[in-house]
């Protein structure tokens, strides 16, 4: 003879089993990543005069705050991994911050990845949703 289980524990364990099958079917794909050959965007100016600024410094390597003109200071984020393989296969990436702020302020999402090898640029408004070849 098999044991019942209470008719509540039932219902409980059918309904979780219900929305673990909802939540897969409705789950989104993971989103690829656009790759362009140019930027035309309006942040690609700013992105580049960041990157001239970036130049100056010798793209530094370790992830921490610069200095900047007119007082402020950018982050250097050190190495980007590029996990999702959206750009070019075996390359080692930095990534830097464009817009200056307060040392310390939030970070926003535009970003510039710089391939160390060939030091081919990209300019991400989007947090590496897409990005602009500079």
């Amino acid at each position: 003879m098999r044991p019942r289980l209470p008719a509540r524990l039932a219902a409980v364990l059918a309904t979780a089993v219900s929305l673990t099958c909802l939540a897969q079917a409705t789950t989104p794909a993971p989103v690829h990543a656009q790759v362009y050959d140019s930027c035309a965007l309006p942040g690609c100016d700013d992105a580049r005069r960041a990157l001239s600024v970036w130049a100056s410094k010798g793209y530094p390597a370790n992830r921490g705050w610069h200095p900047w003109p007119g007082g402020q200071h950018n982050y250097s984020g050190g190495r980007f991994f590029d996990h999702e393989r959206q750009l070019p296969g075996g390359r080692a990436y930095q990534e830097f911050d464009i817009y200056p702020r307060q040392r310390g302020a939030h970070r926003d999402a535009h970003r510039i990845v710089m391939d160390t090898g060939t030091s081919v640029t990209w300019y991400s408004p989007d947090h590496y949703r897409n990005f602009h070849r500079l």
